[in-house]
């Protein structure tokens, strides 16, 4: 009779406390339309820069433990890649240029946190950026911002998608 063995797996790197908020902070950021008061670049900044610095090591561990020849984790670490070089620019000169370059520093945020959730399994609500569960309702969400962001795919909740056409009633 063949008998499993059982393989203990390491836990997913755990995240920083707040990556719902900071990912939201980060779409926030990047679908204003005029440029934000000086002193809230200086936060968004802060903020951008330590939630990276602290993403990047957990996605380089997560695509280390896959395939070698695995797309998603190849993509994923030119995603840190190009973080690292957002994160070395110096401060930009003016109220612009110093905005734009936060810009930058939100996208990776977003773009880390997706290759997070996508290198761990893990599927979330982009409504309301809580895990969607085995055996909850969802359904697929791909929409187009405004701010040519570009197209944001996957899920949301069932629930949130009634909220939001409730809303626009």
């Amino acid at each position: 009779m063949n008998t499993v063995k059982p393989t203990l797996q390491a836990a997913p790197p755990a995240l920083p406390q707040g990556v719902g908020a900071v990912r939201a902070a980060a779409s926030w950021f990047l679908d204003q339309n005029g440029l934000p008061r000086h002193g809230e670049v200086v936060l968004f900044a802060k903020d951008f820069c330590d939630h990276l610095t602290l993403l990047m090591p957990s996605i380089e561990q997560l695509a280390g433990e896959r395939d070698r020849d695995d797309v998603r984790a190849d993509e994923a670490l030119a995603a840190v890649s190009q973080a690292r070089r957002h994160l070395r620019e110096p401060e930009a000169a003016g109220l612009a240029g110093e905005a734009a370059r936060v810009m930058q520093l939100a996208r990776c945020v977003v773009s880390l946190c997706d290759y997070y959730d996508v290198l761990t399994g893990i599927t979330m609500c982009l409504a309301c950026d809580h895990t969607i569960e085995p055996g909850d309702t969802w359904t697929p969400y791909d929409h187009f911002r405004p701010s040519g962001g570009g197209l944001r795919v996957g899920r949301i909740h069932a629930a949130c998608a009634n909220k939001a056409a409730r809303a626009d009633r």
